[in-house]
C-alpha cells in the first residue's frame, strides 16, 4: 500500500456510524385512518389533537431540502385523509424532496391517479395483506381488498408507472406470494414484501400471526428464487443465516438512528418506524432545535451509532450476516436487545421466548373505540384544518 492510498470503508461500516441525514426517512403525517388493521405499527384510528400543522410541516420540508434528504416516505395512518395531503406533496416536491407515500387507496380516485401519474417525484403503494378478500379483509378490514385492488386498477389505467404493492408477511399470507407476484404482474407494479413487527397494535397478535419456523424457511427460499423482482429492504436479514452465500439482497443490519428514523404526526422523531416508544424517543422538532440539529446530536442517535456489542450473539457463527436481528422485534417481545432475535432461524430465540418476560407497549394507543376491524363509514367532508377536534383523538377520520 503506497502513501497516496486511500482506505474507503465498507459501505456497511459507513452505515453503522451514521450519515448526516436519512437514507430511509419515514414521516407519520397523521394517526387518523379509516381502517384498524390489527397489526398496525402506529396503534392509529384516530387523529391526535396535537398534529403538526400545515405550515410546521412545510418548515420540516425546507429543513429536510437542506439537509438534501432525496425523498420520505409518507404514511399514517391513512396520510391522504389528511385536508393538507397534497398541498404538502406538491411542496415536497417543488423543495426538491421526492415523496414516496403509503396509502390503503381509499383516496386514489382516476382523477387523482391521473394527477400523480404526471409527476415524476411521486412514488405511491397501496398496502395489501392478502392475495385474496377473505385473507386481506380479516387484518385489514370488510372492503379492504376492494378498496385497495380498485386504486391499483385506477393507476394503472392512468399510466402511473410502477405502483408498489406492500405486504406484510404472515403465516396466513405466506402460502400466497406467488399470487402476490401474479397481482404485481397484472397491475404493472412491483412488490414490495416487509416482515411483521411485535408493534404497536401488532404487539396483540404477533404470537398468531408471525410465519411459524417452516414457514420462515420456505419464506427464505421464495426470497431467493425471486429476490431480483422484488423489494424488502431491510426486512429480512434475521433469514440469513439460512444460506450458504452470506446475506439476502438488502440492508443486512439494524439501521435504526443511523440510516433510518421516524417522525411522528407531533413532530416526535423515534430511531424507528417499528420503535413508537419512549425507550427509542431522540426528541421533538419543536421543542429540541428542529430536526436537522436531532438527528446529529440527540444522545439517542449518538449511542446508536458508536461501537456496538454483539452481546450473546458474539459467538454466532452467523452473527456478520444478521446482526443479531431486529432490535424492535427483541424488544417489543420482552427480549434484551443485545440478544437474538425471537424469530432467529437457528432457534436461539426459541427459548427466550419460553421464559417469562414483559412486553413493553406502545408510547400511545390511537385505536378507534372498541377495537374495530372493519373500516369506519366514509364521508366527504372534513373539518376545516384550523379547527381542533371535538374532542381529542375522537372524531371520524374522515
Amino acid at each position: 500500500m503506497t502513501a497516496a492510498t486511500t482506505v474507503v470503508p465498507k459501505l456497511i461500516e459507513q452505515f453503522e456510524h451514521g450519515l448526516d441525514a436519512p437514507i430511509c426517512l419515514t414521516w407519520e403525517l397523521t394517526y387518523a385512518c379509516n381502517l384498524a388493521c390489527v397489526h398496525c405499527l402506529s396503534s392509529s384510528g384516530k387523529r391526535d389533537p396535537g398534529e403538526l400543522s400545515t405550515r410546521q410541516c412545510m418548515d420540516i420540508i425546507d429543513e429536510l431540502e437542506r439537509m438534501q434528504v432525496f425523498y420520505v416516505n409518507i404514511g399514517g395512518g391513512e396520510p391522504t385523509v389528511r385536508p393538507d395531503f397534497w398541498e404538502l406533496v406538491d411542496y415536497a416536491t417543488a423543495h426538491h424532496v421526492g415523496v414516496k407515500f403509503s396509502t390503503n387507496g381509499v383516496r386514489i380516485t382516476p382523477d387523482v391517479a391521473a394527477q400523480l401519474a404526471a409527476s415524476d417525484y411521486i412514488d405511491v403503494q397501496i398496502s395489501l395483506d392478502g392475495a385474496t378478500a377473505d385473507v386481506n379483509d380479516a387484518v385489514r378490514g370488510a372492503g379492504s381488498f376492494a378498496m385497495a385492488t380498485r386504486a391499483l386498477e385506477n393507476l394503472a389505467l392512468a399510466g402511473f408507472a410502477d405502483a408498489k404493492i406492500s405486504v406484510v408477511v404472515t403465516r396466513h399470507n405466506v402460502e400466497q406470494l406467488d399470487e402476490f407476484a401474479a397481482l404485481a404482474n397484472r397491475y404493472g407494479a412491483t412488490l414490495r414484501i416487509t416482515r411483521l413487527r411485535p408493534s404497536g397494535r401488532g404487539a396483540d397478535v404477533w404470537e398468531e400471526l408471525h410465519p411459524t419456523s417452516d414457514q420462515q424457511v420456505q419464506l427464505y427460499h421464495w426470497l431467493v428464487a425471486n429476490g431480483e423482482r422484488v423489494l424488502t429492504g431491510d426486512s429480512f436479514f434475521h433469514l440469513s443465516p439460512l444460506g450458504q452465500s452470506g446475506a439476502l439482497a438488502g440492508l443486512n443490519m439494524c439501521g435504526a438512528g443511523r440510516v433510518v428514523c421516524l417522525i411522528d404526526p407531533v413532530g416526535d422523531v423515534y430511531a424507528c418506524p417499528f420503535a413508537i416508544h419512549d425507550r427509542f424517543l431522540a426528541g421533538n422538532i419543536l421543542s429540541d432545535g428542529g430536526f436537522d440539529n436531532i438527528w446529529k446530536n440527540a444522545p439517542l442517535f449518538r449511542e446508536l451509532r458508536a461501537p456496538q456489542s454483539a452481546g450473546a450473539c458474539g459467538g454466532c457463527e452467523h452473527y456478520d450476516s444478521c446482526r443479531g436481528g431486529c432490535m424492535a422485534a427483541k424488544f417489543f417481545t420482552g427480549l434484551p436487545t443485545d440478544g437474538p432475535d425471537p424469530e432467529c432461524v437457528q432457534g436461539h430465540g426459541t427459548p427466550a421466548l419460553a421464559r417469562e418476560r414483559a412486553t413493553p407497549r406502545p408510547r400511545v394507543d390511537h385505536s378507534h373505540a372498541g377495537r374495530v376491524r372493519k373500516p369506519v363509514p366514509l364521508t366527504l367532508s372534513v373539518r376545516p384544518p384550523s379547527l381542533p377536534p371535538s374532542r381529542p383523538c375522537n372524531e371520524s377520520p374522515l
